[in-house]
């Protein structure tokens, strides 16, 4: 079997705002960048909440929620391995229109 093995990433990320309802996208800092990401899979009752929370991001959806320390060492484990942004070119910017 030939082919190209692709790895996915999710890249840890802290919401910064989340929009009127669950289902409006929240901003999330990924790296210094702010990205639009779908939390509806994390958030449990008012977005509001998610304010200051870190989540995992994959493809603009945030897929599972991490504490601060899991997501630093993420971060750094990703740093070092030169692998933050490749996955970043595959979530949109915050204010992208869809």
């Amino acid at each position: 079997m030939g082919g190209t093995a692709t790895m996915c990433l999710g890249i840890p990320g802290k919401v910064i705002s989340v929009g009127e309802t669950l289902y409006h996208p929240a901003c999330v800092d990924v790296c210094g960048v702010r990205r639009a990401v779908n939390i509806t899979l994390v958030c449990e009752g008012d977005p509001a909440k998610m304010i200051g929370q870190w989540v995992l991001v994959h493809v603009g959806f945030a897929m599972s929620m991490l504490n601060e320390d899991e997501a630093r060492r993420s971060l750094a484990a990703l740093r070092l391995m030169g692998l933050v942004a490749v996955d970043l070119d595959d979530v949109p910017h915050a204010g992208d229109t869809p």
